[in-house]
């Protein structure tokens, strides 16, 4: 009975025809470090953007201010239109563009008495759009459906049209707006106002 000799383990392994040479552990090492460092990066640089997103309430809250939303004759009585402005904190950033234009609904209830609505839906933000033959705002994405008082009447919101301040100053209406409202974040009040204008 015959026994294979084993060669000793620091005896080098007989080359292959056709098979790339093995690897060296070095050579596989810094393979191993320059695979884990791109990771690294790349995972870095999706993440900053998405950390900063989350963050950013606690470091950057763009500021509300009051905006002319056109003259009080613009406005007829029983009547609701839409109103188109620049964001205030665009005037920060030069690059903005068309996303600095925002808009508000505004009803004109009385001389005096109006309703400004915010444009977005209180379900998911999407912009609502008017219907003057129903009476009815309507979102587009989900369904959400609102009187002209605002009030929630159907579907996925779970309360009213966000309502901004407005005030009347020399015979044109203005808005105290800013931020886009949300459930946590409700519009800003102006300075000297108590309670905001808001419904529910």
């Amino acid at each position: 009975m015959t026994h294979a000799i084993e060669p000793p383990s620091d005896a080098p392994l007989p080359e292959m025809p056709g098979c790339p040479p093995p690897t060296s552990p070095a050579r596989r090492k810094i393979l191993g470090w320059l695979g884990g460092l791109s990771g690294a990066m790349a995972a870095a640089c999706a993440g900053v953007p998405i950390i900063g997103y989350l963050f950013s309430p606690l470091t950057h809250r763009p500021g509300s201010t009051w905006i002319p939303l056109g003259k009080l004759e613009t406005f007829a009585i029983g009547a609701t239109q839409l109103v188109t402005f620049d964001h205030p904190d665009a005037k920060r950033v030069s690059w903005t563009g068309q996303v600095g234009n925002t808009a508000a609904y505004v009803r004109r209830l009385s001389d005096t008495e109006f309703q400004v609505f915010a444009v977005n839906c209180t379900h998911l933000g999407c912009p609502v759009s008017w219907f003057p033959q129903s009476g009815l705002f309507m979102c587009p994405c989900h369904g959400g459906v609102y009187y002209e008082n605002g009030d929630h009447a159907s579907g996925p919101p779970p309360r009213p049209l966000y309502q901004y301040s407005y005030r009347i100053s020399n015979g044109q209406l203005e808005a105290y707006v800013g931020h886009m409202p949300t459930l946590n974040d409700l519009p800003d009040l102006p300075p000297t106002e108590q309670t905001p204008q808001v419904n529910g």
